[in-house]
């Protein structure tokens, strides 16, 4: 009888604990039928920012970031490039010291050139274009201070000179593109100097020796294969480093950009071209020290050429 009496007792608690556990289980059946009856609710996911490349992080699909190539260009007209250089010398006016220092270097420029030129003058065109690859980043020390004052600031000497940092990595892709055509640049000069001449010219030789046809013909191509090239780097560089300073851009797409301002509105740019190589020519002949003022009237001029060519 004890046996039967604990087994009773035992047989008493289960249903117990069973009967307890019955009203847990009946609510989380109905919790799980509630979830299973509600609609389906797209929870909101976060949209990633893109990159400072204007790509998207892996992994995510952010919306696409609109190209430079897409942007609207400004109907520019042939006195637009003298209200570029007046506003170019009021901005030197404003910030003399940070344009006098780019302006000296310009100047060493010049006269490494000329001592390239009396030492090496078959080097002289290719270090031409080593110019033309470094004028375009001295220039966006210029490009920031213009941005500066536009903005209603006092650009600083160090600002100046650090401004590519705010794009290092697309101008650094652009300064590649620049050193592959001056590299083509100067082999193409070394080619025609050794096809065109039987040896290294003595420039010191009366100036009728220079006369002969064979002297013209090498000057008429070493000129063409010059404007070439230089006619190529303006085109994909008029507009396109103020526009990787200003905005969030590639570089690819900022060269093109440049490229179709000067497609599309060939004689404005053409103006604006002989404009920047008169002055400079004009700024050679008192031994460089014209690039002083030149330099950097033209550096602020380019910045006030791209806001008026890309409107904000």
């Amino acid at each position: 009888m004890g046996v039967a009496s604990r087994l009773s007792q035992h047989h008493l608690v289960s249903r117990r604990r069973v009967t307890r556990r019955k009203p847990v289980v009946r609510r989380k059946l109905a919790w799980n039928d509630a979830i299973g009856a509600a609609p389906d609710v797209a929870l909101p996911t976060p949209r990633p920012e893109p990159n400072a490349d204007g790509l998207a992080p892996l992994g995510f699909d952010a919306p696409p970031v609109p190209s430079a190539l897409d942007l609207p260009l400004t109907t520019l007209g042939f006195g637009d490039p003298l209200r570029w250089l007046a506003a170019g010398w009021q901005d030197f006016r404003r910030a003399p010291h940070i344009g006098l220092f780019f302006g000296t270097c310009f100047v060493l420029m010049g006269w490494a050139l000329v001592g390239t030129f009396r030492s090496a003058p078959e080097y002289t065109l290719a270090l031409s274009a080593g110019f033309l690859l470094m004028g375009p980043f001295l220039c966006l020390g210029l490009y920031h201070a213009s941005h500066e004052l536009e903005e209603g600031h006092r650009p600083s000497f160090w600002s100046a000179l650090t401004a590519w940092r705010q794009s290092g990595a697309q101008l650094a892709i652009f300064a590649a593109v620049l050193l592959v055509l001056e590299m083509l640049w100067g082999r193409a000069a070394m080619i025609v100097f050794a096809i065109s001449l039987d040896g290294v010219p003595d420039f010191n030789q009366p100036l009728a020796s220079f006369l002969t046809e064979e002297y013209i013909t090498f000057a008429l191509i070493y000129t063409l294969v010059g404007a070439v090239f230089a006619g190529l780097i303006y085109a994909i560089s008029v507009v396109s480093m103020p526009l990787l300073l200003d905005r969030q851009a590639d570089a690819v797409s900022a060269g093109l950009l440049s490229m179709r301002l000067v497609l599309t509105q060939t004689g404005v740019m053409l103006w604006w071209a002989a404009l920047i190589a008169g002055l400079t020519l004009l700024a050679l002949l008192p031994g460089f020290l014209g690039l002083l003022l030149v330099g950097p009237v033209l550096g602020h001029a380019s910045w006030h050429a791209y806001r008026a060519a890309v409107p904000r």
